[in-house]
This record gives C-alpha cells, sequence and structure tokens, in this order.
C-alpha cells in the first residue's frame, strides 16, 4: 500500500508517457505501418518478384557494399578524429570539432552536388586521381563511398568522442609505470573502453548510409546494375505511381536497417559485459 501511494519521482508521469507513446506513434509506427499495408496489396509471389527481381537485387548490393566499405573507413578515421579532437591541442581545433556535424546541417543535395562537381574527370580533385592514376570517381561505386564516408563519418566521432574524454589519463599512466607500452596501453587499456562506442558509431553510420539517397543520387550516375541504388529504384517507383512496389522495396530497406540495429544492440550488450567484468 505504501508503495502504491508514493508519489511518482517525475512529475506528471502519466501525461508525459501519454504524449511519449503518442509521439511515438505518429512519428514512427504508423508510418512503419503504412509500409506493411500498401505492400499488403501484392500477393505474396509479387511481392517476392518484386523484391528479387535482378536489377533490385542489384541495387540492394551497391547501397550495401558501398555503405560497409564506407562504415569501415568512417570506424578507422572517426577513431583517429576523436582521439586528435580529444587528446591534442592545436590552432583551429575548435573549427575542426566544429565543422565535424557539418553533414549534418548541409542539405545532402548540395553535399551531392559539390562533390560531384570536384570528383568527375574535370574536377581539381578527379582531375588528379584520373591524371595520375586513371581512376574515375565521379559515377562510380568509389564515388558512392566517399559520398557515404561524408555522411557517416560525425556518427563515428560523436559516439567515441565523450568516451574518450571520460577516460582518465591516470589508467596509461599506471600502464606505463606498469611497463607497459603505447601500443599496449592502447589496445588493453584504452581500447576495450571505446570498443562499444566505435561499434555503435559503426552500425548507426552503416544503417544511414544504406538509406541515403540525395548525396548519393548525382554523384552515382544511376547506371543500372552498376551504380544504381536502392532508395533511387523506390523514387523511381512512385514516379511511376507504383506505391505496392515501392513501399515493397523500402519494407526490404528497413528491414536490414532493423537487423543492423539489432545486431548493434547485441554486440554492444555482449562487449559491455565482457569489458565489465559481468562476461
Amino acid at each position: 500500500m505504501n508503495r502504491l501511494k508514493q508519489k511518482s519521482i517525475i512529475p506528471g508521469f502519466g501525461l508525459s508517457f501519454g504524449i511519449t507513446i503518442t509521439t511515438l506513434c505518429v512519428v514512427v509506427l504508423i508510418p512503419l505501418c503504412s509500409l506493411v499495408v500498401f505492400s499488403a496489396q501484392l500477393s505474396p509471389s509479387e511481392f517476392l518478384y518484386t523484391i528479387t527481381r535482378p536489377r533490385i537485387l542489384s541495387g540492394y548490393y551497391v547501397s550495401i557494399s558501398t555503405s560497409l566499405a564506407a562504415s569501415l573507413v568512417n570506424a578507422a578515421m572517426g577513431l583517429i578524429l576523436a582521439w586528435v579532437l580529444v587528446r591534442y591541442d592545436f590552432p583551429g581545433k575548435k573549427f575542426l570539432d566544429g565543422i565535424i556535424e557539418l553533414p549534418f546541417a548541409l542539405p545532402t543535395a548540395v553535399a551531392g552536388i559539390a562533390l560531384t562537381h570536384m570528383t568527375t574527370t574535370n574536377g581539381w580533385v578527379g582531375k588528379i586521381f584520373y591524371d595520375a592514376f586513371g581512376i574515375r570517381i565521379a559515377y562510380t561505386r568509389l564515388g558512392i563511398t566517399i559520398a557515404l564516408i561524408f555522411i557517416g563519418i560525425p556518427f563515428v566521432v560523436r559516439s567515441v568522442q565523450p568516451v574518450l574524454e571520460k577516460i582518465s589519463l591516470e589508467y596509461e599512466e599506471a600502464a606505463m609505470i606498469l611497463g607497459a607500452s603505447r601500443k599496449v596501453t592502447f589496445w588493453k587499456v584504452i581500447f576495450p573502453e571505446i570498443l562499444p562506442a566505435l561499434i555503435s558509431g559503426f552500425t548507426i553510420a552503416f544503417a544511414r548510409c544504406i538509406g541515403e539517397y540525395g548525396s548519393v543520387v548525382f554523384i552515382a550516375g544511376n547506371t543500372p546494375y552498376e551504380t544504381e541504388i536502392a532508395p533511387l529504384l523506390i523514387m523511381s517507383e512512385l514516379q511511376e505511381f507504383d506505391y505496392a512496389a515501392a513501399t515493397s522495396i523500402a519494407l526490404v530497406m528497413l528491414v536490414i536497417a532493423f537487423v543492423i540495429l539489432s545486431v548493434n544492440a547485441l554486440v554492444q550488450s555482449r562487449v559491455s559485459k565482457r569489458v565489465s567484468g559481468l562476461a
């Protein structure tokens, strides 16, 4: 009885909870349910045919492969950037820290146009690579990967940076006093602490890159079976007013993103338990 009479720590819990659930339904659940409703207009055989057409499968492959490559690069470069921003002081540090979030604020279409202009064979970056190595960047999968690196790098940096800031230098000093080298100190002391955050940044960037459209559609060239991404195929179906096919492809992309985030949660849970000594 005493527990029932205790007041909630959060004032207005009932109202707050109701607003939270309502917002969740309006913003997340209802749009997701609409995908299922439109996809249900197709029979199981039609749905399976729609999502397994060769051109659609190619779009999945291009989106997933380039997103994975970009996310792996972001994991490495994001860790280095976060380390530099946390452990070193240098002129322009605050400016560099600020522009890390530029992809969040910059419209994706603007980013795509700018990257395409720079990486064509006549662009000031693309021309260097083409003349020196014969490598084309724009209108290739390499160009798509570069665009996705630009989009995904903030997720890794902002995931790892706060964890690095909380790691006390005393741990490193203690390891070095005990005879550990800098390399051993990093891999045995620091890296286990930042690993869950690094995994989180990687998977969030991966899920984000898979669904990216605006910054990729310009630099991709959109060649079928070569550089055509899955989000572009969804847009193509919408332009043809085939909403059932568009939502079916979108539903597959949603499932892929959900699986990635679920794996992220599982891996993070196990890594966190191992680091804390609970496993």
